[in-house]
């Protein structure tokens, strides 16, 4: 009986541990998400700038370059097409917006991770500590 008495007291302080390593371990990885969440938000803060930045200078650009400008220099000889931007590339802009939308797609990764790993945590709580409760009896 007091073998077995032991033997319990011994399970349930095992058990103990594990909930606090668990605890550690969750509080790490909710700083590890903090600082994801918030490097993201900068991100698209920045690229947002960047980006408004780019639009009024286009669009300053395109208002000016709508004057009729003469070519400047000879023609060009024959066989050249004249210059177009290539309608393929995506530009600068498209690139940048781009990267918001990841890092918009990877900041609610992140809170998704971070609801599945709270509520995985707050089960093996629940659990661990029922099953100390009923060691305990």
């Amino acid at each position: 009986l007091t073998e077995e008495l032991d033997a319990l007291k011994a399970e349930i302080a095992e058990m103990q541990v594990q909930m606090k390593r668990a605890g550690e371990d969750r509080e790490k990885q909710n700083k590890e998400f903090q600082m994801t969440v918030s490097d993201q938000r900068e991100t698209q803060k920045l690229l947002h700038s960047a980006l408004n930045f780019l639009k009024d200078f286009y669009e300053k650009k395109a208002a000016a370059l709508l004057q009729k400008q003469e070519p400047a220099g000879p023609p060009p000889p024959a066989g050249f097409e004249t210059y177009k931007n290539n309608a393929q590339s995506g530009g600068v802009m498209q690139l940048i917006e781009q990267i918001i939308s990841d890092a918009k797609a990877m900041e609610a990764e992140a809170i998704r991770s971070e609801e599945d790993s709270q509520k995985a945590y707050e089960d093996f709580v629940k659990e661990t500590n029922a099953s100390i409760e009923a060691k305990s009896k």
